[in-house]
């Protein structure tokens, strides 16, 4: 009874989640109230408080799970032998594409990562651990093959490659890059930076 009562509050989340994507690409995000996601969802608004507490609580938790799904068919498609920097690309690119869809969306998702409200911490912590666990065999596979130092802190790394990002794309959102291929050339160039260091060799 217990397996079926699970099966059922998971549906019931996934359609809250789905119906939120709906609404907000359909009325955008600011538009779309509570009430909104519950009738589009076909259940009570109170239902909806007791899977999240806020309306950007869904939109991290529908992002977080969109996230380790593109994130996953990069895990399946790349090689574990490719240059740390190809393997960093490949994930960072995958969120960018994912962030390019709606900038809107892309906004609030980093805004709500970086600077999140008491009500979205938990939520932003998932998608912090899910790049630390993305990443974290990539550069261990890298310490392996002699392309990193072996007493690196992995997640003081991480901060590095992924404070070059955000860097990145507030550029792009500045419309100091003008396209995505600017974004990734420049993402690329920082990267290998930041492998490579910046004296004379």
């Amino acid at each position: 009874m217990s397996g079926r009562r699970e099966e059922k509050k998971q549906l019931t989340r996934q359609a809250i989640l789905d119906a939120g994507m709906r609404l907000f690409s359909v009325k955008g995000y600011k538009n779309t109230s509570i009430t909104d996601l519950a009738v589009e969802a076909g259940i009570g608004k109170g239902t909806i408080y007791s899977y999240f507490t806020t309306k950007q609580e869904i939109f991290l938790a529908f992002c977080r799970e969109q996230l380790y799904l593109i994130n996953q068919d990069i895990v399946r498609s790349a090689s574990c032998e490719d240059h740390v920097v190809d393997q960093m690309m490949a994930v960072f690119t995958g969120t960018f594409h994912f962030i390019k869809q709606d900038r809107e969306f892309g906004r609030l998702m980093l805004r709500e990562s970086f600077f999140p409200t008491e009500h979205n911490l938990e939520q932003s912590q998932k998608i912090e651990n899910l790049y630390i666990d993305m990443l974290v065999p990539i550069l261990q596979r890298g310490q392996e093959r002699g392309e990193l130092r072996s007493e690196l802190d992995l997640i003081l790394v991480i901060g590095h490659f992924y404070g070059l990002f955000l860097i990145t794309i507030s550029a792009w959102f500045t419309e100091r890059l003008a396209s995505g291929d600017d974004f990734l050339e420049t993402l690329k160039t920082m990267f290998y930076q930041t492998m490579y260091g910046l004296a004379p060799a």
